[in-house]
């Protein structure tokens, strides 16, 4: 997306609400924090930490037009193609998982034209990201300087689309080096899964933060989704452990299990029997299985609860006892 101005992010900035207040809602009330047309950044890494669950509510609330960033994509992208929540995808790689391989319905949809991949090295995204955190449009790197992927996202394979920034090279001033400058991505909305946060939206997490509190710091909206809402007492008794705080949130909402079938550090792994299902679902005909496997777990679960259980009490109970493993001594 094309940067936005320092006075632009400065108005952004002062017209939002950050009181500390109640912010405690509903996965329906949520989503209307997203409009059809917005740039939606979405936590965690490929399957860790995925919020499935808002993301299940954006695809029952028919959003639309969304472009869609991420650090590294997995099923969640097939989701925002075959729903028609996105046509645009910017992230650095896009596979269900490397057991899988290179997702099927992406290939669908972007090779007819339908859709946009837009690929950017791993350093670039986290890159990209922090600039929209620090209010800068851009950050120099080495990175992705000689590769293919540079051609892409420099508007040397054709014309460069006006509405996106591409990539840039300039002459270093210090050092007369070569250097790429990236664009900032500043989202609209970030929905980010977090294991705990109080009421306010103070997040802690546990395990890798990948990017999420560059996203938390670089949206103008965040939506938080949560396996549990905790006091602000016991959220101030491990100060070191909240990494986003309740002054960049909008709205908390506690869904248990919010990220299955993909894992949540320390509560569950990923549900890999589901997993498999989904790819044996797409494997022949991608967008046919894609539709088949939205109209099971999207379109006919009356709730979250539902859904859970479509996917099956013993998938939850399996992934839980592995995830909580991991404290055992």
């Amino acid at each position: 997306m094309t940067p936005l101005s320092y006075s632009e992010l400065r108005q952004r900035t002062r017209e939002r609400d950050r009181s500390l207040r109640d912010k405690v809602t509903t996965l329906e009330d949520a989503v209307r924090l997203v409009q059809n047309g917005d740039h939606v950044a979405v936590g965690g890494c490929t399957a860790s930490r995925t919020p499935f669950a808002l993301i299940w509510a954006l695809v029952r609330a028919q959003k639309h037009d969304l472009t869609v960033s991420r650090s590294i994509v997995s099923t969640e992208g097939d989701i925002f193609y075959a729903s028609g929540l996105s046509r645009h995808i910017i992230t650095s790689w896009f596979s269900q998982g490397i057991v899988w391989g290179v997702s099927k319905v992406m290939r669908a949809y972007t090779e007819s034209k339908r859709a946009r991949f837009e690929e950017w090295s791993h350093m670039a995204m986290g890159l990209r990201y922090r600039a929209g955190a620090m209010g800068v449009p851009f950050m120099p790197m080495r990175s992705m300087l000689g590769s293919d992927v540079l051609a892409r996202v420099s508007g040397d394979e054709g014309p460069a689309d006006a509405a996106f920034a591409a990539a840039k090279t300039m002459e270093c001033p210090f050092t007369g080096e070569t250097l790429l400058l990236v664009p900032a991505l500043n989202p609209d909305v970030a929905i980010i899964h977090v294991q705990r946060c109080d009421a306010y939206g103070n997040a802690q997490l546990d395990g890798l933060t990948f990017m999420d509190i560059d996203i938390a710091m670089a949206a103008n909206r965040v939506i938080l989704t949560t396996e549990r809402v905790v006091s602000n007492e016991q959220i101030r008794r491990h100060p070191d452990q909240t990494k986003i705080g309740f002054f960049t949130v909008d709205a908390v909402v506690e869904v248990p299990f919010g990220s299955a079938p993909h894992e949540c550090y320390g509560l569950y792994e990923p549900f890999y029997s589901h997993m498999d299902l989904y790819a044996q679902m797409t494997a022949r005909d991608p967008e046919a299985g894609a539709q088949a496997y939205l109209e099971r777990f999207y379109h006919e679960p009356k709730n979250w609860a539902d859904y859970l259980n479509r996917i099956g009490m013993a998938e939850l109970l399996d992934a839980q006892r592995r995830g909580s493993g991991i404290y055992d001594d």
